[in-house]
């Protein structure tokens, strides 16, 4: 199968031959037909998150299901699914206690000794984040993936699998967003504009989106912002704190930045949480200035929308094809495997949402 792989840091990902093994006890072969390409991507191939080398990035995807292993009842082949990174073993303390996506029990992975999934020749290729989506099929854990209704369109599907999840489930799920309150979202890409939409979603009366990319703050109003603020102008906090009148009830940092992550708490008022969920470079130390902890004020972390992806995806499904979930504007462009490195030098400047690589 064909396979964009990360051989150094820093440096593109090569398109190469790669094989994929046949499925174990447990596991699911899946035809990728859609990978969105994330932020989170970039993060890993340019450094600022160690991971071994070499290996198939993606993470963000929806397919077909191909083939099944032994001891697989969720799902046969032709089944349409959505994959998710944090995949879940089903009862360690973290999944008995409902927060599955803290789950990291290792039997989620083939065993060192064991052949594994990805190779090329008698090389080794790593697994990406329990996916490798940048590829044209992708052998996972049962764990891994969430069936959903086949009328749902994949390209908007592979959304779910990772920003979107991420976004709405920053905002329902580990914040808990209560309706009639104020939002504040810094950073309107694919994670910002969900937690925007699941903002609106979840009853928020006012919602501020905050960017320095103008056609950004006009997406995010599609997405339900009432209020835009462009950070290249005005001092944003001030901006949020004077539209709120003192403060926001929430706020949510989605672009991993030292600077935004201190303003998303400086944005909310007495009593008011800052959810960071953008992923903050290793190394980096966030200052908060003490005092105002007496304030009743919280600063907290969300990893992956604190979900329970195998209920949530098909609820967000359902949410698209109501219209409430508004997946078509946040693809930028869709394109071929070979065009991977072209989105990732994208991201970097900020001016789209997502690309999405289509394999059919």
């Amino acid at each position: 199968m064909k396979a964009a792989v990360l051989r150094e840091v820093n440096q593109p990902l090569q398109i190469e031959d790669i094989q994929h093994g046949d499925p174990s006890p447990r596991e699911v072969l899946v035809r990728t037909v859609a990978a969105g390409v994330c932020h989170s991507d970039l993060h890993f191939q340019n450094g600022s998150y160690p991971y071994p080398l070499p290996a198939i990035l993606g993470h963000e995807s929806a397919g077909v299901v191909e083939a099944v292993g032994d001891m697989v009842t969720y799902v046969k082949p032709g089944d349409h699914v959505i994959t998710c990174l944090s995949a879940f073993c089903g009862h360690c303390e973290f999944c008995l206690t409902g927060h599955m996506s803290l789950c990291q029990e290792p039997e989620l992975q083939r065993p060192m000794d064991a052949p594994p999934r990805l190779a090329k020749g008698d090389e080794n290729i790593w697994q990406f984040l329990n996916l490798s989506s940048f590829a044209e099929y992708m052998l996972v854990h049962e764990h891994a993936i969430a069936k959903v209704r086949e009328d749902m369109p994949l390209d908007r599907a592979a959304l779910i699998g990772c920003g979107v999840t991420t976004g709405v489930g920053a905002v329902i799920h580990t914040a808990a967003v209560e309706p009639g309150t104020t939002v504040a979202v810094i950073g309107c890409g694919g994670v910002g504009l969900s937690a925007v939409n699941g903002a609106a979603i979840a009853g928020a009366a006012r919602i501020i989106a905050v960017d320095t990319v103008e056609s950004k703050l006009e997406l995010a109003r599609k997405f339900g912002a009432t209020d835009v603020v462009n950070a290249g102008e005005t001092d944003a906090v001030a901006a949020v704190r004077e539209l709120t009148g003192g403060g926001a009830h929430y706020s949510f940092e989605a672009i991993g930045l030292k600077a935004t992550a201190e303003q998303a708490f400086k944005m909310v008022g007495r009593g008011g949480t800052a959810t960071i969920v953008g992923m903050i470079p290793m190394g980096t130390n966030i200052e908060i200035h003490g005092p105002e902890f007496l304030q009743e004020r919280t600063l907290q972390g969300s990893n992956m929308g604190s979900n329970r992806f195998r209920v949530d995806m098909p609820r967000f499904v359902d949410f698209y094809l109501q219209g409430k979930l508004h997946l078509d504007d946040m693809i930028s462009r869709r394109i071929k495997l070979e065009d991977v490195n072209e989105a990732l030098a994208a991201l970097e400047t900020g001016e789209v949402a997502r690309s999405v690589i289509m394999f059919e």
